[in-house]
């Protein structure tokens, strides 16, 4: 069979699978790629893609360089090979080719990358300062920027969120198909809700039209927000803080997950709050903490306690 008509029948598998649209997406980008890779060296067959073909491929991926010079990382390369190997398990599972040299393909080991700097709470009172609440735009950036760090929402979420999944009097929110379509609820905190009573009550509906449906933050127009405005706006606010640390919205999340851990909170609680499916993600945070790391070594290693 075709190369170019299996990866088309394999996308359609995997939207009928249920996986996100997102998820889709990013194979087929990857697919994409290993076609036109497979193309230049006369690979139009599935059935011609053995170990061999992808040990190729793999090869290709790490002597790579962008446009700038700089090699793929690991990540990406990991991502692009999968990509291609669960292609080719779904075609062998279906009988569509007969090889399965390709599940001998070793993935390269990415181990853990910390997040970029973390802000200290200082600047992020700086950044959720920076809206004019003399606006009712103002009011509702400044909201959204506290409700970020208050709840440590992915940017999807926040511009997903609804007005039935706010809890006003159980001081909570429920997100709804968050990632990997888990529902979870998140506390707020007490002055936080208070702010989202006063924006959803006063300001909200001098922001919306008839497009704004259910929405709780609309951008302009009234519309709901893309999660790449988000991105925009509260980058936006970082740089107008005078922070020059990178990052947008996961900036207030980790932040948030950080500062959490560093007040007391558990890995488990810091896990439910944030949706980790694996508590290994959450664990990243333990090692971001660097004022809690350096506490502990002031208090406990001889030379920070006395002289040689």
């Amino acid at each position: 069979m075709a190369l170019s008509g299996c990866i088309p029948f394999y996308l359609q598998l995997c939207s009928a699978r249920g996986q996100s649209d997102k998820t889709v997406a990013a194979k087929a980008s990857n697919l994409s790629l290993f076609s036109a890779w497979c193309e230049q060296h006369q690979v139009s067959s599935a059935e011609d893609i053995d170990l061999a073909t992808c040990e190729h491929y793999q090869c290709f991926l790490n002597q790579y360089r962008t446009r700038s010079g700089q090699r793929l990382c690991r990540g990406t390369i990991r991502n692009r090979l999968t990509a291609v190997k669960l292609f080719l398990r779904a075609l062998f599972n279906r009988s569509l080719i007969t090889d399965s040299g390709f599940e001998k393909l070793e993935l390269p080991r990415c181990g853990r990358v910390l997040p970029k700097p973390v802000l200290s709470m200082d600047e992020v009172k700086r950044i959720i300062h920076q809206p004019d609440t003399e606006t009712a735009m103002g009011m509702r950036d400044a909201i959204m920027l506290e409700l970020y760090y208050a709840t440590a929402l992915r940017r999807s979420e926040l511009a997903d969120l609804t007005m039935d999944n706010v809890d006003l009097p159980q001081q909570q929110l429920k997100v709804c198909h968050g990632k990997g379509f888990k529902d979870r609820l998140v506390p707020i905190a007490p002055d936080t809700c208070e702010k989202l009573r006063v924006y959803i009550n006063q300001i909200r509906p001098k922001l919306t039209t008839l497009c704004s449906g259910n929405t709780v933050f609309v951008a302009t127009l009234g519309k709901p927000f893309r999660p790449t405005q988000l991105s925009e706006l509260i980058a936006g606010y970082i740089k107008k803080a005078g922070i020059t640390k990178g990052g947008a919205c996961n900036q207030l999340r980790h932040a948030a997950a950080t500062h959490l851990y560093e007040g007391g909170a558990d890995l488990r609680a810091i896990q439910m709050i944030l949706g980790h499916a694996d508590i290994s993600t959450t664990q990243v945070y333990v090692h971001v903490s660097l004022c809690h790391v350096r506490k502990i070594y002031l208090r406990a290693h001889p030379l920070a306690r006395h002289k040689l």
